[in-house]
């Protein structure tokens, strides 16, 4: 075999990410009956998959036609779709930002990998630098975007207990060190995977300590507001020349499009515009147009707002109700369920841990995601990373209900034996 170079040895070796779509893709190929409750999938809205459907529609006039697939966009995105876009966000919120503040990148994922990478790693005079997660659990799929190693830290948060069967992650601030060696901050809100929404409190502390800092903070919407709207009560959306947004197109329903959008500081925008050409010649076409008078006739705002999140927050109180009906005699908890698509479960002393859950889970084809890949940068030998595990609600409800029932008889038998 030819020798691989230690970028190429890095980037094979086993990541959590790529476990979560390898199960993703045999399951979605598999001819058997296989409960999907492990990847970031969303569901198929009936009502949300005919807006796009029309709007694809028009997409097919020979001239919209010959733009999209014919031609490249700019390394920052269309110019048009900029400008809709960054007009969307100072009419809802009053932003002070342009076109010259927004970059389409191909997905949230590459948004990160460029992100990460522009402000942790290695530095003039031998400094390194890292990204700082201030809440632990996080998202699966920044464990392994480092170009360099060991370049993420987290803390543990604390845990406020809410009745017998919720909990709920809150920030450690006094436990929180933020010194020359962060580069960076970087938030989920809603957090994947625990479905936690960080308070308003929690993000002005944070926003004050990045600028006192003179780092940028990384806001991670994917599930977020404005779109898809995946957060269950009222928050404040914030922006500051401190502060990167990064959203998605994913989960409004468009995974297959690729198209992630970056809100910054222009100077980041030209940056990250410049890897754009460099990685892909260009963002892809297709979400920026299929979307786009969405954005501008301000109907993402009735997609998002009315049938998204309401769909969701239904399906998350479906889910919890189905935990509480099979596991009533069983010792767990349920992270409060504030918003994205899953539910976190935390056995307490779960024997064999979340990796053997797993794999007995997958021998009745039913697939969910062991909780101790959720952890990047927190090295420290915590039981809590063995004892939960994440489970998508996103399937219809026969299958949800189906796969919470195994689950449950799993459990069961695990701390029976």
């Amino acid at each position: 075999m030819f020798e691989i170079s230690k970028f190429g040895k890095k980037f094979s070796q086993d990541a959590g990410i790529l476990s979560l779509m390898d199960d993703l893709g045999k399951a979605n190929a598999s001819t058997g009956k296989v409960i999907m409750m492990g990847g970031g999938n969303p569901a198929h809205i009936d009502s949300v998959q005919e807006i796009f459907r029309e709007e694809m529609k028009k997409l097919t006039s020979e001239e919209s036609f010959k733009q999209i697939i014919g031609n490249y966009s700019s390394p920052e995105g269309n110019p048009w779709f900029q400008k809709v876009f960054a007009g969307y966000l100072v009419e809802k919120y009053g932003w002070d930002i342009s076109e010259k503040n927004i970059c389409i990148t191909s997905g949230g994922q590459s948004s990160f990998f460029f992100l990460f990478n522009l402000f942790a790693g290695e530095f003039e005079g031998g400094r390194f630098r890292k990204i700082l997660f201030p809440l632990s659990p996080e998202y699966i799929g920044y464990s392994d975007l480092g170009l360099s190693n060991h370049m993420f830290v987290s803390y543990k948060p604390k845990i406020e207990l809410i009745g017998e069967h919720y909990f709920k992650y809150k920030i450690d601030f006094d436990s929180l060190k933020i010194d020359e060696s962060i580069g960076a901050i970087c938030v989920s809100r809603p957090t994947n995977p625990s479905g936690n929404v960080l308070t308003d409190s929690e993000m002005e502390k944070l926003i004050e300590l990045a600028e006192k800092c003179d780092i940028p903070l990384i806001i991670d919407s994917a599930y977020g507001n404005p779109f898809p709207g995946m957060i269950f009560s009222d928050v404040k959306n914030f922006y500051s020349p401190n502060i990167i947004h990064s959203f998605s197109l994913s989960k409004l329903g468009l995974p297959g499009l690729r198209t992630g959008i970056i809100v910054a500081d222009p100077k980041i925008v030209r940056i990250v515009s410049s890897l754009n050409s460099i990685v892909y010649l260009a963002p892809g076409n297709q979400g920026q147009y299929l979307t786009g008078e969405i954005f501008r006739d301000r109907q993402i705002d009735n997609l998002s707002q009315n049938i998204i999140r309401s769909y969701y927050k239904s399906k998350s109180e479906f889910a919890c109700g189905l935990i509480e009906k099979y596991l009533s005699n069983t010792v767990y908890r349920i992270h409060k369920s504030e918003g994205a698509l899953f539910l976190w479960l935390w056995f307490p002393d779960l024997p064999g841990g979340n990796r053997n859950l797993y794999e007995r889970l997958k021998q009745r084809n039913v697939i969910i995601v062991s909780g101790d890949y959720f952890f990047p940068g927190l090295e420290e030998d915590w039981e809590h990373k063995k004892e939960c595990i994440r489970v998508s609600y996103a399937g219809n409800s026969e299958d949800v209900e189906e796969g919470i029932r195994i689950l449950s008889e799993e459990v069961i038998r695990v701390y029976s034996e």
